[in-house]
């Protein structure tokens, strides 16, 4: 780009780089953290090729001279970053692993609800062993964490660490993010008072920022509703929840009554998906049996507003390294301590004021060994739960395996309306949707040639496409699994409104049971 049509975000940037990295103890910083990673840097609004890596202080020199203006790591560590390929397969992948470091990665739309996360969180790691950690600024409104990998036992009921990246470092922070929850949600509630301004950040209205949680597992509630009606001929009255009100009227009940029904009131209520009624384990817990159970926010939900995104994603994925500057804001990831943390201000991170701090803990071995097990435990406890509550919500299908049974004979008329978007292709969310686009056409029956075929020509439509490589494995390590991995609902909206696939509310909660009806719909006809 000529230098006349540079944003004036980008000329800010750009003056401060070359003075910025050119100081000697901010390449030296960079350097040690780049040991055995991968290191990408950044061109202001593109990454470099891949893979890279530092080695000498001068790369850092001559990458800025070429345009770079970050440099990005990987979490995980390896024997040779150079022989990395996006054509890698995840075995090939571990046998290059020579291990990881934890990074736990807060990210909120809110600067200060980030440091509520990142404080809470660091208490948790001192409840669970973990004394030692590092802490810096993301460079935008966000903190990363980062606990050695020498941290964690080489092997764990009968694992080799080395090799169970990224499963057990998503174990881990979804685990602290469950810790958590409670006191993140009660603390930034607190500061999160000027709803108006919330609103117009957001777009959303104030009914959708309040939430209503269930007290028993403490996730959120989902509304439903009832509708009262009666037959003005018989007096039969009727109940139905979630009644669509339309302008097709509904015939008495009664055999023998040619009365229509009229609704004479109607009322809402919350329900929780993962608990069930103690009165009747056939029944959803309720606000109506039992209002004691569930309990509304008081004013914003931090979390629907707010939550921290902890979760990792793949393999190779990288992070902004300590020191380097941030194209948004133009400010350096600065190194920070528990008390620094406290007051920090994105002044404090003002590139030409910085003062170089080691990022690295200096872990104990095994320092986080209780942290992994309390991690592993809460992980299969949620899996377990998560399995009976899917076997409970389609095992009313004749009594018989949901994906066995339901799923025969699926065509692509009968897709539901986001995953036949998805089927258009993506410039956004890319990966996101593979994995709705794979989990869905397995959960739907189809084989491994389909899939692999569905899968080639949806690709073949992103802008650009994923590169060959990670489309093979990711195929591959799906076909591999003896147990069906679900598409995740539609409340995620990490993976349908954001990637643009969900234009409106659907009226089910997951792609799945758009399928189910259409296959009882067939089977009527």
């Amino acid at each position: 780009m000529e230098e006349n049509e540079m944003s004036e975000k980008e000329k800010r940037v750009r003056a401060v780089t070359s003075i910025y990295y050119a100081n000697q103890k901010i390449q030296e910083a960079l350097l040690k953290f780049a040991a055995d990673r991968e290191v990408v840097p950044r061109y202001f609004d593109g990454f470099g090729k891949r893979p890279d890596m530092l080695q000498y202080t001068s790369d850092v020199n001559g990458l800025v001279r070429r345009g770079a203006t970050s440099f990005h790591a990987s979490e995980e560590l390896w024997n040779d970053p150079l022989q990395l390929s996006s054509d890698s397969t995840p075995k090939e992948l571990e046998s290059l692993r020579k291990g990881w470091d934890l990074l736990i990665d807060i990210d909120s739309p809110f600067l200060d609800c980030s440091k509520i996360a990142a404080q809470l969180i660091i208490e948790a790691l001192v409840q669970h062993g973990v004394k030692n950690y590092g802490i810096k600024f993301s460079g935008s409104k966000g903190f990363h964490l980062m606990i050695a990998g020498k941290a964690f036992p080489r092997e764990f009921n009968g694992e080799e660490t080395r090799k169970m990246f990224p499963i057990w470092p998503r174990a881990i922070c979804g685990y602290l993010m469950d810790y958590i929850r409670e006191d993140y949600n009660r603390l930034a509630s607190e500061i999160l008072t000027d709803i108006g301004a919330i609103q117009r950040r957001t777009k959303l209205s104030r009914e959708q920022l309040e939430e209503v949680r269930c007290k028993s597992c403490g996730k959120a509630a989902k509304k439903g509703s009832i509708a009262n009606f009666v037959c003005p001929v018989c007096g039969m009255k009727v109940q139905r929840k979630n009644a669509k009100i339309t302008k097709r009227r509904l015939k008495c009940l009664s055999n023998t009554c040619a009365g229509v029904l009229e609704q004479i009131d109607g009322e809402e209520f919350y329900y929780c998906e993962n608990c069930v009624d103690p009165e009747n384990e056939n029944l959803q817990m309720n606000s109506n049996k039992h209002p004691e159970n569930f309990e509304k926010s008081k004013g914003v939900s931090a979390e629907k507003v707010a939550a921290p995104d902890l979760v990792l994603v793949a393999s190779r994925h990288l992070f902004r390294m300590p020191y380097s500057l941030h194209e948004k804001t133009a400010l350096a990831s600065v190194v920070l301590t528990k008390e620094e943390l406290q007051n920090f201000s994105p002044r404090d991170a003002d590139p030409l004021k910085v003062v170089v701090k080691n990022f690295m803990p200096k872990n104990e071995p095994e320092e986080a060994r209780q942290l992994l097990a309390k991690a592993l435990d809460w992980s299969r406890g949620r899996e377990i739960k998560e399995k009976k509550i899917e076997e409970k919500r389609f095992g009313k299908f004749k009594n018989k395996k949901f994906e066995d049974v339901e799923m025969k004979g699926v065509t692509e008329d009968m897709f539901p309306p986001a995953i036949k978007k998805l089927l258009r292709g993506l410039q956004e969310g890319r990966k996101r949707g593979l994995f709705v686009l794979l989990t869905f056409l397995r959960s739907t029956g189809f084989s491994a040639e389909e899939i692999n075929k569905k899968v080639r020509e949806w690709n073949e439509k992103n802008e650009p496409p994923l590169k060959e490589g990670y489309v093979r494995s990711q195929i591959e390590w799906h076909l591999k699994q003896t147990k069906k991995i679900l598409p995740p609902n539609y409340s995620n909206d990490a993976f349908y409104r954001d990637i643009g696939i969900l234009d409106k509310k659907p009226e089910t909660k997951n792609p799945l049971v758009d399928v189910t009806r259409q296959i009882r719909k067939r089977l009527r006809e």
